[in-house]
């Protein structure tokens, strides 16, 4: 099984974590392609961002499957691309934030994202809407981090931590899920630190999320719904 993390971001600063996370949650027979955009914004923290980076990534996502690869991951929390992906491609493409989700949904009644900004709190409101599972969303709550300084791990733990705690406490919350694919390699610490507070709920950690879910539907034999995500009308684009 081959699969594509296409990070949509102009950046490569990412993609050795990413390599090395995916890997570690992928299965052992699993190969792991990473990339990330030739031209687009440098991080995606807004519509206008999202935007942005869709073209390239379509374009990255049709040449990784000319490439042989088995499926597409979108590593961002925004799913930008996926849709569209999924029309032009004959192989499934998942998205960070509708992974988590549907986990977090199996898992618990209710369930809170914790983000970056609160720029992408409305996108992440409009991705559980779209998806079915806005009536299990208890909250979208935000560390005030960007994207592009995640990689500071005990401040990003801890401003988790605090705003993880309020969810539970403040919102109903009885999952979380981290609302950013750059918040690597603190989900299992987290869910450790909830637990001494008295609070034993899964953490979900978006890129193990979109790893499974896809290497599920690839091991299932199949792909998006072509009643659904309809190959597009042929015709001039330029």
């Amino acid at each position: 099984m081959k699969i594509k993390v296409i990070m949509p971001i102009i950046s490569d600063f990412f993609n050795e974590e990413i390599q090395q996370e995916i890997t570690h949650h992928a299965a052992e027979s699993t190969h792991v392609g990473v990339c990330n955009l030739d031209y687009g914004p440098a991080s995606v923290e807004c519509e206008y961002d999202e935007a942005l980076c869709i073209p390239n990534f379509l374009e990255k996502a049709i040449e990784a499957e000319k490439e042989g690869y088995d499926g597409i991951i979108s590593f961002c929390f925004g799913d930008p691309g996926v849709k569209p992906a999924r029309e032009v491609l004959n192989i499934p493409v998942v998205g960070a934030a509708e992974s988590s989700m549907l986990f977090a949904s199996l898992l618990a009644k209710t369930f809170s994202v914790v983000t970056v900004l609160p720029n992408v709190v409305p996108m992440i409101e409009n991705i559980s809407k779209l998806l079915g599972v806005n009536g299990n969303l208890a909250s979208v709550r935000y560390v005030n981090i960007p994207v592009l300084e995640v990689h500071e791990k005990e401040k990003l733990k801890s401003s988790l931590l605090e705003e993880m705690t309020k969810a539970i406490e403040n919102d109903n919350a009885h999952a979380l899920v981290l609302g950013c694919t750059g918040m690597m390699g603190v989900a299992a610490d987290l869910q450790q630190k909830l637990k001494e507070r008295g609070y034993d709920v899964p953490v979900i950690d978006p890129a193990f999320a979109a790893t499974k879910m896809l290497e599920s539907i690839i091991t299932m034999g199949v792909k998006q719904s072509r009643l659904t995500y309809m190959t597009p009308p042929s015709k001039v684009r330029v």
